[in-house]
């Protein structure tokens, strides 16, 4: 579990309730009309852009913000360099029964002990990459799409209420209401969007650069791997994928 975006969300909603509580009472800050326009707007909006099978695959994709645990491409390089040292003693015939946690590399390795080419193989990852990152930017693109559309109605639900309050000037007890509504849209639009969509939006890119990172240190070592290169040679080559500090602390 992603410790940061749990704890960003938990403390984000203290900090709004705790604010509630210290400046009034909570009921003020519950408005049915309100949740309607914001979360059924918004949801409304989202279907129109997307097809449903999207947007349910969207939650799924959501997960990856709370649950995904991207390895840390030092363990891939690693991981790379030991079955280098066994492919140059041994063979790559060797590599097929070496236990290989993650499914891409297990794969890129059964390429390699097939005997296919290197070009082939570099075709084959790199559009299992492509249709990876394709796949991962829908979900970001909907979560965004999210983010665009709560505030706006939000704004919508001003307006109405704000409407609501001009026509019934004469009735004192109708004003209250509909300030509610017109106030309290704009909130849960402004906090739906900021403290939910696009920070699992801008999470979900993250992990997507992460992956990323890590599938094409894979290709780059199944390649090098094939063609024989010395294993410290390509720890050195996998090593530029890394930031320069981590590289220092690898060769430390």
């Amino acid at each position: 579990m992603d410790i940061g975006t749990v704890a960003g969300l938990v403390f984000g909603f203290i900090l709004i309730i705790t604010a509630i509580f210290l400046g009034g009472s909570i009921t003020a800050f519950i408005d049915v009309p309100s949740i309607l326009i914001v979360i059924g707007g918004t949801v409304a909006a989202t279907l129109i852009r997307f097809t449903l099978s999207d947007v349910i695959n969207s939650i799924s994709v959501a997960m990856k913000a709370f649950f995904a645990k991207t390895q840390p491409p030092e363990e891939i390089i690693q991981e790379l360099v030991t079955l280098s040292n066994i492919a140059r003693k041994e063979g790559l015939l060797k590599l097929e029964k070496q236990p290989v946690s993650d499914p891409f590399l297990k794969k890129a390795i059964m390429y390699c002990v097939d005997g296919h080419e290197a070009e082939f193989i570099e075709d084959v990852l790199n559009k299992e990459i492509d249709l990876t990152l394709e796949r991962h930017g829908l979900g970001q693109n909907i979560f965004a799409a999210i983010g665009d559309a709560a505030p706006a109605f939000g704004m919508i639900g001003t307006l109405i209420g704000l409407v609501n309050m001009l026509g019934n000037m004469k009735d004192p007890a109708s004003i209250g209401p509909s300030m509610a509504v017109a106030l309290l849209t704009t909130l849960y639009g402004a906090i739906m969007a900021n403290l939910i969509a696009l920070p699992i939006g801008d999470k979900l890119k993250r992990r997507s650069q992460e992956e990323e990172l890590n599938k094409k240190l894979v290709v780059e070592g199944v390649l090098g791997l094939q063609k024989g290169l010395n294993p410290r040679v390509l720890e050195e080559l996998l090593k530029t994928f890394l930031p320069p500090k981590k590289r220092g602390s690898e060769e430390g």
